[in-house]
């Protein structure tokens, strides 16, 4: 019963460092558009992202390798969640511009 609690506590706490990362990727996209040095807000976003969720998944892991498993697929699954949530955001602000065809 503990094991189970403790593979859902990973499957959450995957999503919210997933969450975390892809929603601090698009937050970076979307500053580093009108910013002055584009490569600063890039770099220090990607190490602070890459930071967070290399020590989430080493404490929610606690050298377990199915908390691990079950914590990268929930971050993956957050991965999709955020793809949706900032397309339906960008669709009702009117940002998605239609794809010009490239054929001759």
């Amino acid at each position: 019963m503990n094991d189970i609690l403790f593979l859902v506590v990973a499957l959450i706490s995957g999503c919210a460092l997933g969450l975390i990362f892809f929603g601090g990727l698009w937050f970076t996209v979307k500053k580093s558009v009108n910013s002055k040095i584009p490569s600063l807000w890039f770099l220090l976003s990607t190490m602070v992202r890459i930071g967070i969720v290399l020590v989430g998944f080493y404490f929610i892991s606690m050298g377990n390798w199915q908390r691990l498993f079950i914590c990268v697929f929930g971050f993956i699954a957050a991965r999709y969640v955020v793809l949706h949530l900032t397309k339906s955001y960008e669709a009702k602000q009117g940002i998605i511009n239609k794809e010009v065809g490239h054929e001759t």
